[in-house]
């Protein structure tokens, strides 16, 4: 059974592929089938139960943490206030990388 497959048979196999998907195309099919791979494991193992295993192959996120909110709400006016005023201190980070970003 392993003398049916020639060295041969795989190299006209390899250009079959090449000549149908085109040489640029071929390695972003292996790398999306790769991650396909790699999810699918991952769900199968979360399935069977194993989920520390499934926590050291996940990429970490970006968290950030909201800050606590006092026992009696803020009044509407001071609630906009806040947010207008954190609005205008991410415009001024954002006013002063775009300058940095165009010196690089």
């Amino acid at each position: 059974m392993l003398n049916g497959l020639q060295p041969w048979h795989l190299i006209i196999l390899v250009l079959v592929v090449v000549l149908l998907f085109g040489a640029k195309r071929l390695p972003d099919a292996a790398r999306s089938i790769g991650k396909s791979m790699k999810i699918f494991k991952a769900e199968t193992k979360d399935l069977t139960g194993d989920k520390a295993a499934v926590h050291e192959d996940a990429e970490p996120v970006e968290t950030k943490q909201i800050p606590a909110t006092p026992a009696a709400p803020a009044s509407t006016d001071q609630q906009v206030a806040d947010l207008q005023r954190q609005l205008d201190e991410l415009k001024k980070q954002q006013a002063a990388e775009q300058p940095q970003k165009n010196v690089s």
